[in-house]
């Protein structure tokens, strides 16, 4: 996080500098990578991707718990009608056990986040490179990101006018329309909003039913002869 803001020191303190001389004319945008990246069809195919191997993780981990689990359930019942030699393999089992799961998450986690640093190489790559092209297409003399990362400091702290805004020109070259997008954006917002509002809805309550009448039918009065 310091080298980032020492960058993002560096770039201000050389801003200052051509802006104190006036034969240069300097052209700055900015941007924001991840909501870039998130607005890519490559996005979602890495989430999914990631969301499979994850599954894939907590299944093996589940079954290795259930596997640690029934050890310790049959030494609890068990423990005091084994002898104290059967008794310590099976202490010691557990132990090994408990060691394996540990290292098991430990382990899978690294190899997730390997994994997504794979995925997420070229794709940042691609991003970069649309990002060079537009600053060189558009004369700009730098062109900030507005996200720093993960837990880190943004380099931009505040930006005054949308028209340095150069994300659409960005996915632009990369394919994407801003327009359409917004309207996808909008309408899977407009989508949240409906279903949490059902959600919240109360439940119909039923009509209470009226008691049937179980009142005897009146017998007619018997007819007079003459």
């Amino acid at each position: 996080m310091k080298s980032k803001l020492m960058v993002a020191a560096l770039v201000i303190a050389a801003l200052i500098g051509f802006e104190a001389n006036a034969q240069s004319q300097l052209k700055i945008g900015w941007t924001n990578v991840d909501y870039v990246l998130g607005a890519l069809p490559d996005s979602k195919k890495i989430s999914n991707e990631m969301q499979i191997q994850s599954q894939q993780v907590q299944k093996a981990l589940q079954e290795k718990y259930q596997d640690y689990q029934q050890k310790v359930d049959a030494f609890q019942k068990n423990q005091a009608t084994w002898s104290e030699i059967i008794r310590n393999d099976k202490a010691k089992q557990i132990q090994t056990l408990e060691q394996d799961i540990q290292e098991f998450q430990r382990t899978s986690q690294e190899t997730l986040e390997k994994k997504q640093q794979q995925l997420l190489q070229p794709v940042l790559g691609k991003i970069n490179a649309a990002i060079e092209a537009v600053g060189k297409e558009n004369g700009y003399t730098y062109i900030l990101n507005m996200d720093a990362g993960a837990n880190t400091t943004p380099i931009i702290l505040f930006a005054g006018s949308e028209e340095l805004n150069v994300s659409n020109l960005v996915l632009k070259k990369l394919g994407v329309d801003p327009v359409e997008l917004e309207k996808q954006q909008k309408a899977a917002a407009e989508q949240a909003v409906q279903q949490l509002q059902n959600q919240q809805k109360p439940a119909a309550t039923p009509a209470t039913q009226q008691p049937a009448n179980n009142k005897p039918a009146t017998t007619p009065a018997p007819t007079k002869k003459n």
